[in-house]
């Protein structure tokens, strides 16, 4: 596929990253010379500078060839106007577009085919902010993602020793919860993955992830870890387009706190929140903090521009004792380096937003895409279509389906009913079939083993 991007930013470049290793045509469009040599330098593909909404570039970066248009710059007006060329122009078949400003977001009729030509929009800030409302939900998880709108949910936990599930094999979690169908879709063991069986055991510092229906999660929960204390104190560093955004998601349930270091800012976050108290200072003040109260915060979210000032204010959060700590951190190799410290959660927004355009991007009807361990595994959920003739799954038991080896059906969603992805479980047209793919190298077999032959149309 022939890919357009605009914008060498996290988003962009985490993107193009992704799907120039799936042998894609991409070619990326930035105004920075140097973020584009930096990206040439890591990725085989082409870069071209100047401005994405000019006519004369967007045509020398392929335009007329692209098969899809990714418009993710920092400016809306961009990206939009982008977006309108390419359908008007050049009749680009699938246009995307990153829409930061709500102003926007709430006139969905601006990006129909009568004004701006906007197939799909991405808020990457509305995206996190519900990834993080999510997690504090969830305080004993790692990761919490949903599918086939909200029906069934996909948890990493971290297993301890004590954990009720830590020295048993697997087939004891149905012995022990036999009113409560859940699978383990994966384990990861310093940091290597493995595919569960009924006989595998749980260590101490496994992280596993396991799907259910999202009305169960919970007491699957409670069988993988101690149930931490309810969440009602929440200290926010950072006000910015995130920061802001979440102390809204939150301020009517917890008492939210938050730290900016902008006085004006500060002015229009207690003008724009109602219920959030808002501190003018900074969040690597060691004093502030104390004097604030973080010791008796259940999370502290870091949420700044600044990646030093995020992993060093949650630092200084844990320390002083602060029960969970989230920090966004933005350059990919930090995430890593501090996932596995004191800091409980490390947040990469492009990793978060990725798989919203990946969605866009993988082959077949796929409903919805979610990037797992910071981009090294995917959980894809597919809908099946077709019959026993011209489809390799419909009308066949899950373990009469020839599925890559890494790849595994996590749950089947048919209707309102969630079915966890058990050896005899018959797939049928229209189901959404949520597949757990460990190795992102499997994900193309996948794709193709889902989709229905040319008979079939």
């Amino acid at each position: 596929m022939k890919i357009l991007i605009l914008g060498a930013g996290q988003v962009g470049s985490t993107v193009a990253e992704s799907l120039v290793n799936e042998a894609n045509d991409i070619t990326v469009v930035d105004q920075d010379a140097a973020k584009l040599a930096l990206l040439q330098e890591r990725l085989d593909l082409r870069v071209l500078t100047g401005s994405a909404s000019h006519p004369s570039i967007l045509e020398q970066a392929g335009i007329v060839e692209a098969d899809m248009l990714l418009a993710v710059t920092q400016s809306d007006e961009v990206n939009m106007v982008a977006c309108k060329l390419a359908a008007s122009l050049y009749n680009t078949p699938t246009r995307i577009a990153r829409i930061r400003s709500a102003d926007y977001l709430a006139r969905p009729e601006l990006f129909n085919k009568d004004n701006f030509c906007v197939d799909f929009s991405i808020c990457p800030e509305q995206i996190l902010t519900d990834y993080i409302t999510k997690l504090i939900e969830f305080p004993e998880a790692l990761q919490v993602l949903q599918f086939s709108h909200g029906k069934a949910s996909l948890v990493a936990v971290r297993a301890f020793t004590g954990g009720p599930l830590v020295g048993k094999p697997l087939s004891f979690l149905h012995t022990h919860m036999p009113q409560v169908d859940t699978r383990v879709a994966a384990i990861f063991r310093k940091d290597g993955p493995l595919i569960p069986e009924g006989s595998t055991v749980v260590e101490d510092g496994d992280e596993v992830f396991f799907i259910a229906a999202t009305k169960n999660i919970r007491s699957v929960l409670k069988e993988m870890r101690r149930m931490d204390k309810p969440v009602r104190r929440i200290m926010i560093a950072g006000g910015g387009n995130i920061g802001r955004r979440l102390a809204r998601a939150l301020e009517r349930e917890y008492q939210v706190k938050l730290i900016e270091f902008n006085k004006k800012s500060c002015e229009r976050l207690a003008g724009e929140l109602s219920r959030t108290l808002v501190l003018n200072g900074d969040g690597t003040d060691e004093k502030l903090m104390q004097q604030e109260g973080v010791d008796d915060v259940d999370v502290f979210c870091a949420l700044t521009n600044d990646d030093e000032n995020n992993i060093m204010s949650s630092l200084l959060a844990k320390q002083a004792g602060a029960r969970k700590v989230i920090s966004l951190i933005n350059r990919s190799a930090y995430v890593d380096l501090v996932q596995s410290g004191k800091i409980d959660i490390a947040l990469s927004p492009a990793q978060v937003t990725i798989g919203s355009l990946l969605a866009y991007v993988r082959k077949g009807d796929v409903a919805a895409v979610h990037s797992l361990r910071r981009g090294a595994a995917e959980a894809l959920e597919l809908v099946v279509h077709g019959d026993r003739q011209s489809s390799k799954v419909v009308g066949r038991r899950i373990d009469e389906i020839d599925l890559p080896k890494g790849a595994t059906i996590g749950a089947v969603v048919r209707g309102d009913e969630v079915m966890m992805g058990h050896h005899d479980l018959v797939i049928e047209a229209e189901d959404h079939v949520i597949v757990f793919v460990i190795n992102k190298q499997m994900v193309k077999k996948v794709e193709k083993l889902f989709q229905v032959s040319l008979g079939f149309f």
